[in-house]
């Protein structure tokens, strides 16, 4: 009975190919991501009656910022031994090697340069509401890795684990994957009934601050069901993805304690680049 708990994961990474075109699931979960990612701001934006004809320019550097920061995450934090000797290999992103610690940054980075040189506004007000439609990204990239038959868990013993064919051990292991792409997608549910049911938007940080602190002590968590990432792991304490997780957590608890005496003065800022048309109409 308990071995219908056991799963034999066969799938092909690879939907179809024609030609030279290869299309992976990885890469369609990645897209769609992004895709669902800007449809829920989208609704945001028409919530808060604000001009929506930018948002496809912030999904440019969102995708950017996350695609190049998880790259030079991933050399920087788990390779940089090879890629320091290897340079012309760092931006052949088609095999494989991105670092969801590298991708925060890259966001991080990407957001700031929008809201300074492209909307206008304070860049903790873009974070707060970008923060919400980010962990629903990072669900369908966890399943984008589980499909891939990466970042797999380690060997467990008991009656519930998936054998990863693509391995070739036989040995059933934690799904980390799908743990992590729940995880996140549980912290995307809270998170959008904080911003449509609450007032938690009106508080400077704290959707921000909460993505931080419960996306990454998820990430702590999980990552001792996960399998090294690389070799140089087996030497340390705890593995390189939980030690980048301890100080991207102290900065989410940090803006929710900022948050609960900060708020926004929306009369103070100026949204001349931001206001919905028909707002701007009747002033």
């Amino acid at each position: 009975m308990f071995q219908l708990l056991i799963v034999h994961w066969t799938v092909d990474p690879d939907i179809f190919t024609l030609g030279p075109l290869t299309i992976r699931w990885y890469g369609l979960l990645f897209a769609m991501g992004f895709i669902l990612g800007y449809w829920h701001l989208y609704k945001m934006f028409q919530k808060e009656k604000l001009d929506d004809e930018k948002l496809a320019d912030i999904l440019t550097f969102m995708i950017v910022g996350t695609v190049l920061g998880a790259r030079f995450g991933h050399v920087f934090f788990y390779e940089w031994g090879y890629y320091s000797q290897h340079p012309s290999e760092i931006l052949k992103i088609w095999h494989g090697g991105l670092a969801s610690h590298g991708a925060v940054i890259g966001i991080l980075i990407a957001l700031w340069l929008v809201s300074k040189y492209l909307l206008k506004t304070p860049t903790l007000w873009l974070l707060d509401r970008m923060a919400v439609a980010v962990p629903l990204g990072g669900a369908f990239i966890r399943l984008g890795n589980l499909l891939n038959h990466e970042i797999v868990g380690i060997p467990t013993d008991s009656s519930w684990g998936f054998i990863f064919s693509r391995l070739n051990d036989g040995m059933p292991r934690h799904p980390a994957q799908l743990y992590e792409s729940l995880a996140y997608l549980l912290i995307f549910i809270i998170m959008t009934w904080m911003y449509w049911r609450t007032n938690a938007k009106d508080h400077k940080g704290l959707l921000f601050g909460f993505f931080m602190s419960s996306v990454f002590i998820a990430r702590f968590i999980i990552e001792f069901f996960k399998s090294d990432q690389t070799a140089f792991e087996a030497n340390l304490t705890l593995n390189m993805g939980q030690y980048l997780s301890i100080p991207v957590i102290l900065i989410g608890i940090y803006f929710l304690i900022y948050s609960r005496k900060n708020t926004y003065n929306y009369a103070a800022y100026d949204f001349f680049q931001f206001k919905a048309k028909d707002n701007a109409k009747t002033k």
